[in-house]
This record gives C-alpha cells, sequence and structure tokens, in this order.
C-alpha cells in the first residue's frame, strides 16, 4: 500500500465513521448505538469473508471506529449544552 492510500484512507473512514454515527445518533438519538454497530459490522465483515487483516487495515478501520465513536462524543457534549435537537 502507498503511503499517500494509507494517509487518505485513515481520513476517509476517520471522517465516513464521524459523519455515518452523527447522523445515526440524530436518527436514533441513542449516543454508543452507532459504535456498536460499526465495530460489529468490521467484525461480522471480517468473519463472514474469513479475511485475515495486515496491520495497514486494522489502523484504518480503527480510525473508522474512532471517527465513529467521535460523534457520539460530539452529541453527547452537544446534548450537556442543551442542543434539544440532539
Amino acid at each position: 500500500m502507498n503511503v499517500l492510500q494509507f494517509v487518505v484512507s485513515i481520513v476517509l473512514f476517520a471522517v465516513l465513521g464521524f459523519g455515518i454515527g452523527f447522523i445515526f445518533n440524530m436518527i436514533l438519538r441513542t449516543t454508543w448505538m452507532p459504535v456498536v454497530f460499526a465495530a460489529a459490522v468490521v467484525a461480522g465483515t471480517l468473519i463472514y469473508q474469513q479475511i485475515v487483516p495486515g496491520i495497514w487495515d486494522i489502523v484504518i478501520l480503527a480510525c473508522g471506529i474512532l471517527g465513529t465513536a467521535g460523534s457520539g462524543w460530539t452529541i453527547q457534549t452537544l446534548r450537556k449544552k442543551g442542543y434539544r435537537m440532539f
């Protein structure tokens, strides 16, 4: 894997995880469910496809889950500050 592809993949997965997790949080009004859902999808896909991920794949997928956790933290902070729509 090229270094540029690796860096772009990390940013892309983190932003996608944050965005999807944020929307999922707004729709379902749960804080940490998207993190559990993202981890389950990643684990289920790896198990179903019987793929042994390399270290680069693990780092990229972990950044996606960290982005999802960041969305949960953001929603929780917004709720504490009084934003009722979240």
